[in-house]
């Protein structure tokens, strides 16, 4: 596979990667709330799919007026209460993580299905009066945990699920970036408090625990160590180190937002063959004689966006009625139990308890 996904101009599939345009259901009127740089490619990105109208809501107006005019959206809102006087059938929340369980409420309530932007909130207040929310009024909720959408990662949990490697046992991550080339304006934005949904657990550990856990089962308990190393301008963590036992699978994570290398690596050892993938390469790879050369499947040409275009047109076939949400709003409450488990273990040192089964 070596063609790019760029310039399709129908609904095709790329491996497990669904891109461009849907032919069977009616336009869609989604709402972008919040248009940072998470909330552009969101918008970029539905846009990309062909199959919606967009609006947006952001409270600085410059950012508005310009992502407004750069993307052609001629409804941009100050406020959500403003938005909501013209209900869009979807929204994305892209805000800090901080709000995004009141938000998602308030658009609950207005019958607008959701798809939140990861991690789902920074504590757990709010989440039993939006499971209520979401159940009374009959809208669907997804969290974008768009590593989900990666076509090697699928192709990897399909063959795990199938019994293909036996019974997982054991599993190492390891992953790292160089935060200040792709996040320049780290130190301005959410990343520099906890509070607001920042540091090296929240912003991207996150990540990885919900891509293990979409693998082998959520983590019921854990201990992390995490400091601020390197990271100029801010106080947070940007290196962890995480013990987890996702039910009998012994896990370790390894991060940190400063090296050079943009690498992340998902290793899975079954009492039957190892798997691993290898997301910088777009390949996922497996081995079950000792031995032996790895075997692997590769997915070549794929950029970001087209992730996130994916998950796009997931969530609209979600609400189509024909698929069920990538990473559901249960599934999304327990990988924040992990997050708020090892954000409380880095700051005493001891094993936690996630509450999840």
């Amino acid at each position: 596979m070596t063609s790019s996904l760029h310039g399709l101009s129908s609904r095709e599939t790329y491996g497990t990667l669904s891109i461009g345009a849907a032919m069977t259901s009616p336009e869609k009127h989604v709402l972008i709330v919040g248009v940072g740089s998470i909330g552009e490619r969101h918008l970029r990105c539905f846009q990309r799919t062909g199959r919606v109208r967009l609006s947006l809501c952001e409270i600085n107006p410059e950012l508005r007026r310009r992502i407004a005019d750069q993307y052609g959206v001629e409804r941009a809102y100050a406020d959500l209460d403003s938005a909501l006087a013209d209900p869009p059938d979807a929204a994305v929340i892209a805000t800090p993580a901080s709000l995004h369980i009141p938000m998602a409420i308030q658009l609950a309530e207005a019958g607008t299905h959701v798809l939140i932007e990861k991690p789902l909130s920074t504590g757990l207040d709010g989440i039993d009066e939006l499971r209520e929310t979401v159940a009374r009024r009959k809208v669907c909720v997804a969290v974008a945990y768009v590593l989900r959408h990666h076509p090697a990662l699928r192709a990897m949990r399909e063959a795990i699920r199938s019994g293909r490697f036996g019974r997982p046992v054991q599993v190492v991550v390891v992953t790292g970036q160089h935060f200040p080339k792709y996040r320049p304006a780290y130190r301005e934005i959410y990343y520099r408090d906890r509070a607001m949904g920042g540091g090296a657990i929240q912003d991207a550990l996150t990540h990885t625990m919900n891509a293990v856990q979409w693998l082998v089962g959520p983590i019921d308990r854990l201990i992390a160590d995490a400091a601020h190393q390197v990271l100029e301008g801010v106080e947070v963590e940007d290196t962890a180190h995480l013990l987890a036992r996702h039910g009998d699978v012994l896990a370790s994570y390894s991060l940190n937002q400063y090296q050079a290398p943009n690498e992340l690596t998902i290793t899975v050892v079954g009492t039957e063959g190892t798997c691993r993938l290898e997301l910088h390469r777009h390949r996922w790879a497996w081995m079950t004689e000792p031995d032996t050369p790895w075997q692997e499947q590769t997915f070549e040409g794929l950029q970001r966006d087209d992730l996130f275009v994916a998950q796009a047109n997931a969530f609209l076939d979600m609400l189509d009625g024909e698929a069920e949400p990538t990473c559901g709003l249960e599934e999304a409450i327990q990988t924040l139990k992990a997050n708020l488990a090892a954000l409380a273990s880095a700051d005493d040192g001891q094993w936690k308890l996630t509450g999840n089964k």
